[in-house]
């Protein structure tokens, strides 16, 4: 375990970063915090022995219960979207798939946070909403975000009311990928990254790289764009190679990462 963050607790093992939200019991995020949150991704980002990300929140109460009220005020709210809105341009950009997994309360910013995760693992206690409009507030990231996810007028419905939804209602519109016992919740955690990093790293990459590029593009533009991804870089890579020769000769492929 590595020492060099006040509020966060960040662990290297086994090809996986995780990074723990530690500021129980509501793990509230603050400034200085997402500036941590944001050097444990660049941290992560560049190391090149991590191949998969997991975020969590310490304790069993809440994953993040969101960003502190008192940061919302008129003179700190420009300092407090910059920071905040940072740690989502390095989660778009760290080139490697990051889970969140979430035991209790995902709400306002711990929400959005986990949204913009690639794969959302849950508890069957955990609890999903955007309560920012009860304070006057607007949840940023989610109206960019969650209509994309679960549609339009679900979005609109979690946004416009501040209601909490429970973590099986989360997987029906989407927002979460699979929802287990509490007691399971570190079992398939773990089985779902040692998926994930049996995979080659550079393919996860460009095949991840390619899905967020096209979300912003409509579907043939899209289309052109993974198509130039899988000529010009995927079919460069020493990997793309050599799963296609394993496949051929009936063995286990054995990736390099390039």
């Amino acid at each position: 375990m590595e020492a060099a963050y006040k509020n966060i607790l960040y662990e290297s093992v086994n090809e996986t970063a995780k990074i723990t939200i530690n500021k129980p019991p509501l793990n509230v995020l603050n400034v200085e915090t997402l500036r941590e949150l944001t050097a444990a991704l660049d941290k992560a980002r560049n190391d090149t022995d991590v191949k998969t990300i997991i975020i969590t929140g310490a304790g069993n109460r809440a994953f993040c219960a969101g960003v502190d009220v008192r940061d919302h005020f008129p003179d700190k709210i420009d300092v407090t979207l910059n920071v905040f809105h940072k740690v989502f341009h390095v989660l778009v950009n760290v080139n490697k798939p990051v889970l969140a997994v979430v035991n209790g309360f995902a709400l306002g910013g711990g929400c959005e946070l986990a949204m913009a995760c690639d794969i959302v693992i849950a508890s069957e206690t955990a609890k999903f909403g955007q309560p920012e409009i009860n304070v006057g507030a607007i949840p940023t990231v989610a109206t960019a975000l969650l209509p994309k996810l679960v549609g339009r007028k679900k979005a609109l419905e979690l946004i416009l009311t501040g209601d909490t939804i429970d973590a099986s209602e989360a997987a029906q519109i989407g927002l979460v990928n699979k929802v287990v016992p509490s007691e399971k919740l570190e079992e398939t955690s773990r089985e779902l990254v040692n998926k994930l990093t049996g995979k080659s790293s550079v393919v996860t990459k460009l095949a991840r790289m390619a899905t967020y590029q096209g979300m912003g593009m409509g579907f043939l533009k899209a289309l052109e764009n993974v198509t130039g991804i899988y000529v010009n870089l995927l079919m460069r890579t020493e990997d793309a190679v050599e799963g296609l020769n394993a496949f051929i000769q009936k063995r286990k492929p054995e990736w390099k990462g390039k």
